[in-house]
């Protein structure tokens, strides 16, 4: 485990950068074969309207999955991340186009722990809605 950030270059409050990710239906349609989640409502346009969804919806956990990135991307090394966990708030609506979607992910410290660890808050935003609720990473720092 090796950390691109030490604790004396943080305190609480620090923002991480933000990125966007678009998400689309291929990208659906890829992570639904990847990870055998099946499940019409993120591939059939009208099975997701006939159950009462705006559109075609993204696997709760590709999302979680590329929010995470904000803080791989910011610590340098993915096995300093030590715990992960989000609930999924709202759904990530995926148009039938060629852009598809986008969400932008932040992150904050929301807290440095005496024992070498931080907690970094996720956002994550598409549109004006935040899809992501009490996302949160402890990441261990070198």
């Amino acid at each position: 485990m090796t950390s691109n950030v030490s604790m004396s270059d943080i305190e609480v409050g620090f923002e991480l950068a933000p990125i966007t990710m678009s998400f689309t239906r291929a990208d659906l349609e890829a992570y639904a074969h990847a990870s055998g989640d099946m499940n019409p409502i993120h591939r059939i346009e009208e099975v997701a309207k006939s159950v009462g969804l705006p559109d075609v919806i993204s696997h709760g956990m590709l999302t979680m999955g590329r929010a995470i990135k904000v803080v791989t991307d910011w610590v340098g090394d993915p096995s300093c991340v030590v715990d992960y966990s989000a609930r999924m708030t709202r759904p990530v609506v995926v148009p039938n186009t060629a852009d598809g979607v986008s969400v932008t992910f932040g992150g904050k410290v929301g807290a440095i722990n005496d024992d070498g660890t931080v907690r970094i808050d996720i956002s994550a935003i598409c549109g004006d809605q935040t899809v992501l609720g009490q996302a949160r990473a402890l990441v261990r720092l070198g």
